[in-house]
């Protein structure tokens, strides 16, 4: 499916969210902390829009994805002179990348699409170093009573007919909404950052609860005794 709406993923993106999806991301990008030097896993990255903010902050970036066709389109919207940033195909659930190598591990509305998130959080864990950040940007449902009538109408009438217009393909807009209307609320989200042993974890509304931003820390290793 995410290998059909390739090409059009980016322009979507932008219309469909207003392009407040640009703001979601800024917030990320502040969540994570210094990031001059440090190195970043973006999982599930897409065509890299969160990879390249990470970037444009010094970071030196990982991206990940299992869309061959997704992964194909980042590395052209890297600037010329920012090398620091390479893009693979992989699995989310299998990171081909070291255990405790990165500083920060990221997604941005991907996890809810992995056959097991509980598995990616532990697998997003296991990547980062100790004392390191995992970030996950998600969809969700606002809890205000008058902005969830009016996000529902539009996320199950509205972007379903523009988005299978400009794609092509229908079915892949009316998967947004589904999966998103199916997972859970942060609190239990943020259970599952704990069961995961990520600690000093919370969450952030985004634009009315549009949008959630969580965090977690890989705790520190015990210092040895005796």
């Amino acid at each position: 499916m995410f290998a059909r709406i390739a090409g059009r993923y980016d322009l979507l993106n932008r219309v469909l969210s207003l392009g407040i999806d640009r703001r979601w991301r800024t917030r990320t990008i502040a969540a994570a902390g210094e990031l001059d030097g440090r190195v970043v896993v973006d999982a599930c990255c897409g065509t890299g829009d969160l990879s390249l903010e990470f970037l444009k902050h010094g970071a030196r970036v990982v991206g990940v994805d299992f869309t061959p066709e997704m992964v194909r389109l980042a590395p052209a919207k890297v600037p010329s002179g920012r090398p620091r940033c390479v893009f693979a195909t992989g699995d989310a659930l299998r990171l081909p990348v070291r255990t405790a190598s990165a500083d920060v591990a990221s997604v941005a509305f991907g996890v809810r699409n992995l056959s097991d998130p509980r598995a990616g959080l532990c697998e997003f864990a296991r990547v980062v170093k100790p004392g390191g950040r995992v970030l996950v940007l998600e969809f969700s449902t606002p809890k205000s009573r008058v902005i969830g009538a009016l996000y529902g109408f539009y996320f199950t009438r509205v972007l379903p007919r523009i988005g299978g217009w400009i794609s092509g393909d229908a079915e892949a807009y009316r998967y947004l909404p589904r999966t998103v209307l199916a997972w859970p609320g942060p609190d239990e989200f943020q259970r599952w950052f704990e069961a995961a042993g990520l600690v000093e974890c919370g969450y952030r509304p985004l634009s009315f609860g549009i949008a959630y931003l969580h965090w977690g820390r890989v705790p520190e290793r015990a210092a040895p005794r005796g």
